[in-house]
């Protein structure tokens, strides 16, 4: 009997040793396993294992695009669950506070739903000592159009119905143009009160641009990061429209997709396809898909089609843009810069995008991106 314990002592202990071995080869491993559907601690342990740190320590500032706050947020996680040694506190303020930010150069990189403007690559310079700011598109996603009308889940929108709601020439949820478009919906006669965005926003940017294209004669605004159209209510950041639309019944307000959660309703788009189209990952990729290169050099900035009639792609897309130096970036923050940036546009750190309502950037242009990102200094 004696013996007997000794042996099953013996063999669990070597149960344990194994297992415990085990364990600290999966921590080591560079097999990531992961399936990108979720920004979970999961999935943050799974993709740590093909992340390099390389020389990257200390604290790494950035700000700009609340757009893609959440997808920063999920790399954040994932990126210093790996580089311990690094912090990377980004803001999200919006995209016209990070372009000056980095003009001004208080951050190591900027968001921006937008790309630079040529007077904001010359304000750039002086940042960047022998080099300028560049585009690396690195997020896609869908603008979601979300509404709160009591009675009312589905609802399908044109883009001039749109424009005319937002600038105030639609005004009541039964108004007839609506109810053309939704002929089976209990439209209510209801108040509409649209949200837009009260800072400056790459989002807004997107949004009118996509007005300006597919409603040129309902919206005769220039566009631009701020909001031009009278009338509405606005707030800070796409988390304050979404608020705001959340509790207001009537309300109807422009936000990533990410936002538009927790009993909003999103509209689907009349593109003149053959049906309806609703914001979603696959719809974004399908209209990033087709966009063109037009930035010069190391720049990457896209041209999209807001008017597309593709099928299941979703007209109201934006890509956000990481904006660095090509050059002459702080070399007390440049290790940690590239090694983020190469994370967040390798196949682990796209593979998450489409798990927290993003879409990845397609594949012919994330890898120019990831040269770029090896050749900046």
């Amino acid at each position: 009997m004696k013996l007997q314990r000794m042996n099953r002592r013996a063999l669990t202990l070597g149960a344990l040793a194994v297992s415990g071995a085990l364990a600290l080869t999966a921590c080591g491993s560079d097999d990531t396993g992961s399936s990108g559907k979720s920004s979970s601690s999961s999935s943050a342990t799974a993709a740590a294992g093909s992340i390099k740190c390389d020389d990257a320590k200390g604290q790494l500032l950035a700000d700009g695009s609340s757009a893609q706050k959440n997808a920063i947020d999920a790399w954040v996680k994932n990126f210093t669950q790996a580089c311990s040694g690094v912090q990377v506190n980004y803001k999200g303020s919006g995209s016209g506070a990070g372009v000056t930010a980095f003009t001004q150069g208080q951050v190591a990189f900027a968001g921006s739903d937008s790309a630079l403007k040529p007077e904001e690559v010359t304000a750039s310079k002086s940042v960047c000592s022998s080099g300028q700011g560049i585009d690396l598109p690195m997020v896609a996603g869908p603008i979601a159009v979300a509404f709160n009308v009591s009675g009312v889940d589905d609802l399908v929108l044109d883009a001039s119905t749109i424009a005319k709601i937002f600038d105030g020439k639609i005004t009541n949820w039964n108004d007839a143009a609506i109810k053309k478009l939704n002929p089976d919906a209990k439209l209510p006669d209801l108040k509409i009160q649209p949200y837009h965005r009260s800072d400056e926003s790459g989002t807004t940017d997107n949004f009118t641009k996509y007005l300006i294209a597919a409603a040129p004669s309902d919206w005769k605004y220039s566009g631009g990061k701020a909001w031009q159209a009278k009338g509405g209510q606005s707030a800070a950041g796409s988390s304050g429209v979404a608020q705001g639309v959340k509790q207001t019944n009537g309300a109807i307000g422009y936000m990533e997709l990410s936002y538009a959660k927790d009993g909003l309703g999103v509209v689907s788009i009349n593109t003149g396809a053959a049906a309806p189209v609703k914001a979603s990952s696959d719809g974004a990729t399908k209209a990033v898909a087709a966009a063109k290169v037009v930035g010069t050099g190391s720049d990457l900035s896209l041209q999209l089609d807001y008017t597309t009639k593709a099928e299941g792609a979703y007209p109201i897309t934006l890509v956000t843009y990481e904006i660095v130096c090509d050059k002459g970036n702080k070399a007390a923050t440049l290790p940690a810069t590239k090694a983020f940036l190469t994370y967040i546009a390798s196949t682990e750190g796209q593979g998450i995008l489409s798990g927290i309502d993003y879409a990845p950037i397609p594949d012919a242009i994330i890898s120019k991106v990831r040269t770029t990102i090896d050749g900046l200094s």
